[in-house]
């Protein structure tokens, strides 16, 4: 006789567990309380749907924050194994030039998602619309639109706390305390970080992007684009430094962060242009001998003091290691993802809570991080095959 697994939410994680579950051994059932499935992945989608990241698999594993939770499930299903799955239902993927993954040409994020929920149907996978969890019984029955759903296996996909519109709005995060069960309040990752521009700069530099630069806080760096806004920055060059950032927010209200605007370059080779350049004017040495943009010019001008500015030696250590500083995180319904939910202390290593048996958390209401890309989708689908082949082998 078949095993019963119910699934709450359908996010990744939900429909990779489904997807990798096996049919002859478990009637499975999601329960997704907005009217549709998928909901966050198509909005994900929306600005160029990058499905994982074509980094070794190594390298990969250490973009997550903390490492080791999630490195065997990277292990056991990868960013390869993740693009041949993708494949063999019908969604080839290519590699773009930024090395993230996306589908072919001409697929839109619909079309992966309904050739995804396609595939679960054939399985035999069932779908319960509007049915929203609210509790337990007093024999840890879940509560479904007010009705007691027992089963042999529940798995909660309830999302982070991003991203209302979505459905991923956090809601759930009070029942688990009131259970007992160890939580941890949502903070914004991936998210705008807020930062004191002066007016005369911001004016000017709204909207404008920064190119080809690095951004390092602490120990960690990262490569990319920064787009200057009023609230301060954001961009791939700086999502990947959240962990970092808010470690320092929490220790001293404020972070520390160092731009480099010539990553390619060492400071050697930066501070030779400037000093041997053929131009006399400072600003025309920063524009055509470094090809720095107006914004990075306007940035370093109107930061350093004009004796620093005209110095060559002051100024290339700035070009190199830039410091900037940020005083707060962005609004966390508007952050791309969250931290916070599940405290990692809450599950074994098969995402089943300590606190009730049988019963498991997966995906993005895990207190897990990583940066945009590709990595939080490719994390999320890896906890779901995880927990699917841990079932599959001793269910």
């Amino acid at each position: 006789m078949k095993k019963t697994i119910s699934i709450i939410g359908s996010g990744p994680s939900s429909l990779l567990l489904a997807a990798f579950l096996d049919a002859n051994k478990f009637e499975v059932t999601i329960y997704e309380k907005n009217k549709a499935a998928g909901r966050k992945l198509l909005v994900a989608g929306k600005g160029g749907f990058n499905l994982t990241h074509s980094e070794p698999i190594a390298s990969f594993i250490e973009r997550y924050t903390p490492t080791v939770f999630l490195k065997s499930a990277l292990l056991g299903f990868t960013n390869d194994d993740f693009r041949d799955w993708l494949k063999d239902i019908g969604i080839p993927t290519y590699i773009g030039s930024s090395k993230r993954v996306y589908p072919e040409d001409g697929i839109k994020p619909i079309t992966v998602l309904n050739t995804i929920l396609n595939h679960l149907k054939e399985k035999g996978i069932t779908f319960k619309y509007e049915h929203t969890f609210s509790g337990w019984d007093s024999d840890n029955n879940i509560i479904i639109n007010n009705k007691t759903i027992t089963s042999d296996y529940t798995v909660f996909s309830l999302g982070g706390g991003s991203w209302k519109i979505t459905g991923s709005d956090g809601s759930w995060l009070n029942t688990f305390q009131e259970k007992g069960i160890k939580t941890m309040p949502f903070e914004a990752s991936n998210c705008a970080f807020k930062v004191n521009w002066k007016t005369n700069f911001i004016n000017q530099n709204e909207g404008n992007p920064l190119k080809n630069i690095a951004i390092s806080c602490a120990d960690k760096t990262q490569k990319g684009e920064a787009v200057i806004t009023k609230f301060g920055l954001e961009g791939n060059a700086i999502y990947g430094l959240s962990p970092k950032i808010r470690e320092q927010l929490k220790s001293t209200e404020k972070a520390l962060i160092y731009i480099d605007f010539k990553p390619m370059l060492t400071s050697e080779k930066v501070t030779s242009k400037v000093i041997y350049s053929t131009f006399k004017n400072i600003t025309q040495i920063l524009k055509k001998e470094l090809k720095l943009s107006n914004s990075q010019i306007d940035l370093l001008k109107t930061t350093l003091s004009k004796e620093d500015y005209l110095d060559a030696v002051i100024l290339s250590e700035n070009i190199k290691k830039f410091p900037l500083e940020i005083i707060g995180l962005g609004i966390l319904d508007e952050a791309i993802s969250t931290v916070g939910g599940i405290n990692l202390n809450a599950v074994d290593t098969h995402f089943q809570l300590h606190k009730i048996p049988n019963q498991y958390c997966i995906g993005e209401m895990l207190n897990w991080d990583a940066p945009t890309g590709g990595y939080l989708i490719q994390g999320c689908a890896s906890i779901g095959v995880y927990l699917a082949k841990y079932f599959n082998k001793n269910a």
